[in-house]
């Protein structure tokens, strides 16, 4: 893949550049070619979530933090688990589901392909316990106002006229404010969780980390702005963490305000 999918290399280096500019070229390349054995893993991964066996499942996965998730559900109401697109993302979803009662409701974006996205969707809904496209935001909203916990990964461009121009990497880039709405309308507790790889000291994959992080204090707030730019700076926390493995091929700084440049021009 990093040889022949020239046009994803050339997104990867821009949001590399953008993202980390104190980094050597020589250091960016070497993360960019990280980046894609992390993709070409996360491909295994995905193949492990939807049909591998739980129990092979658990006994590669650490579990850090379970105690805030379980703190959040014992209030009896609806939990937003705050995901971001890590490449192993999917991984955690069957994990997860096993820990709830009436499983986990996943918002998921549909397939362009009928045929594929019924696959796709009767499978995730088999294994986490039910698949929301994300335009059914009244589902969404039906799922967390009856209780259940429902995950949604609102880190990527989100180029529709809700979107807010929020900070990412230091650069205002159109953002997806609907955490904060939600969270509003159904007061929810809002959890992060992501789920990355682990390598052993020669760089071979052992397994996977879950980590959920406590629940945001006074989320939300009366300012959706500060919401949603608190929750971009927890991403790249947790980015910069994990650097190689997130999911740096989509074109996250599209539409940024910064001096009206392009920066994916010469390859669009």
């Amino acid at each position: 893949m990093f040889k022949h999918l020239k046009k994803r290399r050339f997104i990867v280096n821009v949001n590399l550049k953008l993202a980390f500019p104190e980094q050597s070229k020589q250091e960016r390349n070497h993360l960019c070619r990280q980046h894609f054995i992390s993709l070409g893993q996360g491909l295994m991964d995905l193949a492990l979530s939807w049909w591998g066996s739980d129990k092979k499942l658990q006994s590669l996965s650490r579990i850090e933090g379970k105690e805030h998730l379980d703190a959040a559900l014992s209030k009896q109401q609806g939990v937003i688990l705050l995901s971001l697109h890590f490449t192993s993302l999917e991984i955690g979803g069957p994990i997860v589901s096993s820990f709830i009662k009436d499983g986990l409701h996943v918002v998921y974006k549909p397939h362009k392909h009928p045929l594929l996205e019924s696959v796709v969707a009767k499978i995730r809904a088999n294994r986490y316990g039910k698949a929301i496209p994300k335009n059914k935001i009244r589902t969404m909203i039906s799922s967390l106002k009856k209780g259940h916990c429902v995950w949604f990964a609102p880190d990527q461009s989100f180029q529709h006229k809700n979107s807010v121009m929020i900070p990412f990497f230091g650069i205002d880039v159109p953002t997806n404010p609907s955490t904060s709405r939600l969270a509003k309308i159904t007061h929810a507790q809002v959890v992060p969780f992501i789920t990355v790889r682990q390598y052993d000291k020669q760089g071979r994959a052992t397994g996977y980390l879950l980590r959920f992080l406590p629940a945001l204090n006074n989320f939300p707030s009366a300012d959706v702005t500060q919401d949603t730019l608190r929750i971009n700076q927890l991403f790249e926390t947790q980015i910069s963490g994990f650097p190689a493995q997130y999911l740096w091929a989509h074109k996250r700084f599209k539409n940024s305000v910064a001096s009206g440049i392009d920066y994916y021009e010469s390859n669009t």
